[in-house]
């Protein structure tokens, strides 16, 4: 098959990465994105510019390229008409590639599909994901009345968990009905198990993401303002957060200096380095479809504590191989955090192994890969009948 992931991006999410890197071993596989940069790329995989959002003279290099030294591209340029000219490139893109299928990683990548969504000339599949599908189409009239028109004509929907296909299900159905749950996938082998956990006198505990609201920090912050009046012995770190000036607010308010620590954004193994040394993982998000991050530190041996929100009930079974506790619920959360310090290091023990076995059982790469090609097997075959 020749599968277009039209990510927006060449800076992939980790799903589409891994899914691109097995999806080349037997197919053609093109990445689609308006930036010009490309840092890391998948061997095998076919990266193609759009045109650049940031820069006119990338852009204006990109459609000479794509579209070719003519007068009528000379004009756009002259009218300095991004769109239209990042439209043509993107039409000559794929009618050269003819791609067998389309998937759009984003919402945000729809509004340029829509005449092949329109005379269904490409099967597009649609990603539902975390803040794009659980929450702003139900706070922002105008995306919900979009998705809802956009959804009938989508050939398809991969959802990351049984909770975020439940929610696009209040925006809208494709018109052919096939909606598949594929959930996050990990190269298991990648993932080394720590089996040198040890309990600290100081608990270390860690966050990794943006510093979004609905990331959830605010109440994390709360639980440790509880825990610190409380005179418990932590320290906690977020990762991705450096210089955010809503949480040093937060911080400085509450006293947590000495306490909290925000750290930036960092390479993969970087973060992995920081999740085997750490006591225990804390998701605090308000929404999620389902944290990769999460996924990432059970597969590692890092003890969780969750919000239950968006899919993380799939992934985490309460006091089994991970704890659940109610989202904006900062008082919950610090109880959580102190009853998990005072576990004995047999029960951690015992919960990382369970929290292993979730993942090499489900959350495999094998099991994703299988799982997207089966969705566009389904989607094309409905295309063919």
């Amino acid at each position: 098959m020749k599968i277009i992931i039209f990510d927006g991006s060449f800076q992939t999410t980790a799903f589409i990465r891994r899914l691109a890197e097995g999806l080349q071993k037997r197919h053609q596989v093109f990445i689609l994105g308006f930036n010009e940069k490309i840092n890391d790329r998948v061997k095998g995989v076919s990266y193609v510019k759009i045109g650049s959002n940031q820069s006119n003279l990338n852009l204006v290099k990109t459609s000479i390229l794509q579209q070719g030294l003519k007068l009528s591209v000379l004009k756009t340029i002259i009218k300095t008409n991004r769109k239209q000219l990042q439209e043509k490139n993107l039409k000559i893109i794929l009618d050269k590639i003819q791609p067998d299928i389309i998937h759009a990683q984003w919402n945000s990548v729809l509004p340029w599909l829509e005449p092949y969504l329109e005379n269904k000339q490409y099967p597009v599949v649609l990603s539902q994901r975390g803040y794009h599908t659980n929450i702003r189409p139900f706070i922002q009239p105008k995306n919900l009345d979009y998705l809802s028109a956009i959804y009938s004509n989508l050939g398809g929907l991969h959802s990351v968990s049984e909770a975020i296909s439940k929610k696009g299900k209040a925006i809208g159905i494709p018109f052919t009905k096939i909606d598949k749950i594929v959930y996050t996938g990990l190269e298991i082998d990648k993932f080394k198990f720590n089996k040198h956990y040890s309990q600290k006198k100081q608990l270390e505990i860690l966050s990794v993401g943006r510093p979004h609201w609905v990331k959830g920090y605010s109440y994390a912050l709360e639980a440790m303002k509880i825990l610190k009046k409380q005179g418990f012995e932590f320290h906690y770190t977020i990762i991705g957060a450096s210089k955010n000036e809503e949480l040093t607010y937060c911080i400085d308010q509450m006293g947590l200096e000495e306490y909290v620590s925000l750290k930036p954004k960092m390479k993969q193994q970087e973060v992995f380095n920081y999740m085997n040394n750490s006591s225990v993982l804390l998701l605090p998000s308000i929404e999620e479809g389902l944290a990769n991050v999460v996924v990432e530190a059970m597969a590692l041996g890092t003890p969780v504590i969750s919000t239950h929100c968006g899919g993380m009930g799939e992934l985490i079974e309460n006091n089994k191989n991970g704890f659940l506790v109610n989202s904006r619920n900062s008082n919950e959360m610090a109880d959580k955090i102190r009853l998990f310090s005072e576990l004995s290091l047999a029960k951690i023990t015992e919960l990382r192994f369970e929290a292993r076995q979730k993942v090499e059982s489900k959350f495999t790469e094998e099991n994703m890969i299988s799982g997207m090609l089966d969705l566009y097997h389904q989607v094309l075959s409905y295309e063919k009948n």
